[in-house]
């Protein structure tokens, strides 16, 4: 296995953020193989050296990143009170381990990500990733020019937040609906929906179809496959390593 930066090693297992595992690096916090390390820059071979935190060993994991089609009427949590159906449905034995990254609404459906290594979650969710998300949502009514272009450039939600650019284009039109692609760079609670309200419509149907360039081709709802080694790449070029 090629070595991995310190920072990163530290923060895929859990230790802190990849911010914070360098704070206790420079803290003379971290031994490589019974010797301290303070510097940043550091590569270790996570299954081969012995890397310590304050005397614990780290064990490392073998990273794992999934994508899942997330079935309509799912909650995106692992346990529900009510008994409805949860993304521990989704989970495989190989699976054992991983966490979502984001979530999606009971009844919106499509691509989600999972993965045991919390700093690619941390980097796809900072609210300065402008990793995209491309939906096409059923939305009541019909949209003129003026409304198109205020989804694409900018509309004032409930609480007064103000969209960031998104890209709006119109899929298709039936008698009383209309089949929008919508790709955001943000993710505000079920900002879709309150987009849609701010111009007096309801969302009627709403499928994510890519995230961070992933999306459920050839993937049945409700079924999860590992992700390949050039997707995990791009997103790592993109999204992790800057």
């Amino acid at each position: 296995m090629a070595k991995e930066r310190l920072q990163k090693v530290l923060a895929r297992a859990g230790v802190a953020s990849r911010r914070g595992s360098e704070q206790i690096i420079a803290a003379g916090r971290v031994r490589v193989n019974g010797k301290i390390v303070s510097e940043q820059g550091v590569k270790v071979d996570p299954h081969k050296d012995k890397v310590e935190v304050d005397g614990r060993r780290i064990v490392a994991q073998r990273r794992m990143v999934f994508a899942a089609n997330k079935p309509r009427g799912m909650v995106s949590t692992f346990s529900d009170p009510e008994g409805r159906k949860t993304l521990q449905d989704l989970i495989t034995p190989e699976m054992q381990g991983v966490h979502a990254i984001g979530r999606l609404d009971f009844n919106t459906s499509g691509v989600m990500l999972f993965t045991n290594d919390g700093a690619l979650t941390q980097a796809l969710l900072k609210p300065d990733s402008g990793v995209p998300k491309t939906y096409v949502a059923k939305i009541q009514g019909h949209f003129d020019v003026e409304e198109l272009d205020l989804l694409r450039n900018g509309v004032e939600l409930d609480d007064g937040y103000i969209t960031k650019k998104a890209n709006v284009f119109v899929e298709r039109t039936e008698k009383n609906n209309t089949w929008l692609n919508i790709t955001l760079h943000e993710g505000k609670n079920r900002q879709i929906h309150r987009m849609a309200e701010a111009l007096n419509r309801r969302v009627l149907r709403l499928v994510r179809v890519s995230f961070a360039g992933i999306d459920t081709s050839g993937l049945p709802p409700g079924r999860c496959r590992p992700l390949k080694a050039r997707e995990l790449e791009k997103i790592e070029k993109r999204y992790v390593r800057k």
